[in-house]
């Protein structure tokens, strides 16, 4: 639409005449896209971008859709005509017009007040997982047909479920996804990465921009993944995701980058693409062939006549075999093969990098970070998470609020439901990563502004814009777990967290209500709610609240913490400190605990309730982690 109407002079002129038109980036203003989005769904059954949404003067909607072609074709309306007719109508019958934008606006509000008194029953999760093996794709993973989204907190709900359970199948779909999806065009072989979304079902041809937040959450689901597997694989591509991250999408004060476009030089893709020459110029012909033979590269290509690279019908091992190679020499071969690939590419355009530092997918990143230095015991994966938490201190919290954005000095916008919500699950994994009390402090003060802020005292839930925003037509909650998770669905989930660390029975009630405000949305449609979900989930296994006092540095203390860092254990809760006064102010639960003597000391509790304290560490890691 950008190339079509917006840089038309002919549409540009009917609009300047008889519109006022406004641009707004979603990015920066996602409180608008939500209220505006959720207009489109409502008033023709779906929503995506572009979104154009007429409104009356005081922006009250009373039309809305997605592409429109510059004229009429594919059975679509074209802009010109929508702009004419919208316009002449609101001349001719205004009262017809404000009328339809009133009842609009009622509708948006309604949805907004909703509330419910039963809760959310654990009948959804298992729903949730039948929905969800309904749509599974058996051969290439993932959910559903083409186009195919990552959608990572579908495999995080999974994992749990399979805890939760021991359901077989919903490890292997989790498995089977991941696999594919590391196999394929999605993946960037050569520079790392994922992309934003596959076009076809098998992973193959990307929608090749790289968004921060999807290399956040899959960062974290294939670090889970290998917690719950020991799966080597799942560890190398967390590990390349993150230098990925490091090289290409780290400002120099250590922040992140918001996104990497699709296009360069105005074509897409034209940066990641091959065809066959320009590989066997790079490798030459010995290691060439053997590469295109491992990648899929051809001479008619895969993608438009070019080569995305890919491991999707290939068998590393029997490739290996083949070749008379062990697995470790296949291994040198093609990283060998891929650095050349690397630096050839590097000398093509480079496509453009929204250069926007986002709090909130800042937050996903380094809470993805903080999970992969503690699970893969990685320091530099722990510096860079410090890195850019203290970029968002510094810049990003003016006068204690939150903001949204930073770019190039320029600090823009309060602070959404999100912004705080992903801030504190970055601060609880912080704390998970290092047991340094003071992140657990700071999630403590975030979260009471976040209640203080977006709470609805009345019927429960957060709303997405704080009490001292702007005034929009509507004040409205968000739930849905789309490309991110809602910051409803995070919230519920670190307070449910926050609530074990701490011992803060009010922070459980008020995420227990939650899965009462919201029960009639989530039941319409479970699968779009997996994040939420996963509070339901902690609500249902049974919880731990592992306290543990001792040295730092001491032998038991360190093993035992080690031990709990590396597990996947959603529903267990672990403190640690030196000595119960060190919780006096954050865990006072625990702060009443003794130690035995000098020697590290363990508590095993369910819901604050405690067994005897213990000094045996080994026994505690059979009994937690059925240590054999």
């Amino acid at each position: 639409m950008a190339h079509e109407s917006f840089e038309d002079e002919e549409v540009a002129k009917i609009l300047n005449e008889k519109y006022i038109s406004i641009k707004v980036d979603r990015e920066e203003r996602p409180d608008i896209d939500s209220i505006y989005m959720r207009v489109c769904q409502m008033l023709t059954g779906h929503g995506g971008w572009p979104l154009s949404v007429f409104l009356t003067p005081e922006q009250k909607p009373f039309y809305a859709g997605t592409y429109f072609p510059k004229r009429s074709r594919y059975g679509r309306p074209g802009f010109i005509e929508v702009i004419t007719q919208l316009y002449e109508k609101f001349k001719e019958n205004p009262q017809e017009i404000i009328s339809i934008s009133e009842q609009i606006t009622k509708g948006l509000t309604q949805a907004a007040q909703a509330h419910g008194n039963d809760r959310l029953s654990s009948a959804a999760l298992e729903k949730t997982y039948r929905q969800l093996a309904n749509s599974f794709d058996g051969v290439y993973g993932g959910f559903g047909g083409a186009p195919k989204f990552p959608i990572p907190h579908m495999l995080m709900f999974l994992m749990r479920y399979y805890k939760w359970k021991g359901e077989e199948q919903a490890l292997f779909m989790t498995e089977k996804t991941l696999n594919s999806m590391a196999n394929g065009g999605i993946y960037d072989h050569i520079g790392y990465g994922f992309a934003r979304y596959s076009t076809d079902a098998m992973w193959l041809v990307p929608h090749f921009e790289k968004m921060l937040y999807d290399n956040a959450l899959l960062l974290m689901t294939y670090t889970e993944a290998y917690q719950l597997t020991k799966n080597e694989c799942y560890k190398e591509i967390s590990g390349q995701i993150i230098e990925f991250v490091k090289r290409e999408m780290t400002s120099k004060e250590g922040a992140f980058y918001s996104a990497i476009d699709a296009d360069s030089e105005g074509i897409e893709g034209k940066y990641y693409v091959w065809n066959q020459d320009e590989v066997l110029n790079v490798l030459g012909t010995e290691l060439g062939e053997w590469y295109c033979e491992v990648y899929d590269i051809t001479e008619e290509g895969n993608f438009e006549g070019h080569n995305v690279p890919n491991l999707i019908h290939t068998n590393l091992a029997g490739v290996a075999k083949r070749y008379g190679l062990t697995n470790e020499e296949l291994k040198e071969k093609l990283e060998t093969a891929r650095k050349k690939l690397f630096a050839a590419r590097a000398l093509r355009v480079y496509p453009h990098v929204d250069d926007k530092i986002l709090t909130a997918w800042n937050a996903l990143m380094i809470a993805g970070l903080a999970k992969a230095a503690k699970v893969y015991e990685n320091d530099a994966y722990l510096e860079m998470a410090k890195q850019a938490l203290a970029f968002i201190e510094t810049h990003l919290v003016q006068d204690g609020r939150v903001m949204v954005r930073y770019r190039e000095g320029e600090v823009k916008n309060r602070g959404f439901i999100d912004d705080y919500a992903y801030l504190i699950w970055a601060y609880i994994e912080m704390y998970e990563a290092t047991f340094e009390r003071s992140y657990l402090e700071r999630a403590i003060k975030r979260t009471k502004e976040m209640l203080e802020l977006f709470w609805d005292e009345e019927n429960a839930g957060f709303y997405f814009t704080g009490k001292d925003a702007e005034q929009l037509i509507v004040r409205e909650k968000e739930i849905y777990d789309g490309a991110v998770p809602s910051g409803n669905s995070v919230a519920a989930v670190q307070m449910i967290r926050l609530a074990r660390l701490t011992g803060d029975l009010q922070l459980l009630d008020k995420a227990e209500k939650m899965y009462s405000t919201f029960k009639r949305q989530v039941e319409a449609y479970e699968s779009g709610h997996t994040f939420f979900l996963q509070g339901l989930l902690l609500f249902a296994m049974p919880a731990k609240e592992i306290v543990i006092f001792g040295k730092k540095g001491d032998e038991k203390r360190e093993r035992l913490l080690k031990q709990l860092q590396k597990a996947f254990v959603p529903n267990y809760s672990v403190l640690a400190a030196e000595h119960p006064a060190d919780f006096s102010a954050i865990a006072p639960f625990a702060a009443e605990y003794k130690q035995i003597g000098d020697e590290t000391t363990v508590y095993i509790c369910e819901n604050f309730a405690c067994l005897q304290p213990t000094t045996d560490v080994e026994a505690v890691m059979k009994q937690l982690l059925d240590e054999k």
